[in-house]
């Protein structure tokens, strides 16, 4: 029991756990900067432009009563089946934001790695070591 709270407390304290824990408590800020951008800048942009005033209002009722609602959460109030694919957009388009994010945030981080990584210029080179065995061949045969 001893040996498994060693290792445990070895697991817990190491680096890397640290590191995913700072890395989940930013990708959380991320995510809410990322859906504020999709649904303060961007949805209101491809609303304008597709004539669609609210993509997370649209919804298809599957069974219902017959009803008309005039929003999802009214629709599911009262019990009806809805389809929210207003949603589903939103939540798509907020995916490839953040992955497009994400890949311009690796690929800035690979590059800075690949400047550190590229060994510095090569000293001039100097004699081969043929040469300097010819060389010594002829010193010892001149003596």
């Amino acid at each position: 029991m001893k040996n498994i709270l060693q290792e445990f407390k070895q697991f817990a304290v190491k680096g890397n756990m640290i590191d995913m824990a700072v890395g989940i408590v930013i990708g959380g800020a991320f995510g809410t900067i990322v859906k504020s951008l999709v649904d303060d800048v961007m949805m209101p942009i491809v609303s304008g432009i597709l004539t669609v005033p609210d993509f997370s209002n649209l919804f298809v009722i599957l069974k219902g009563t017959g009803e008309v609602f005039t929003s999802v959460e009214k629709a599911r109030e009262a019990g009806a089946a809805v389809l929210a694919y207003g949603s589903f957009i939103n939540a798509f388009i907020s995916f490839l934001i953040v992955s497009w994010a994400l890949f311009l945030v690796v690929k800035a981080v690979n590059r800075i790695k690949q400047s550190f990584e590229t060994p510095a210029e090569e000293a001039p080179k100097g004699p081969s070591e043929l040469d300097i065995l010819s060389e010594i061949r002829d010193v010892l045969k001149n003596k």
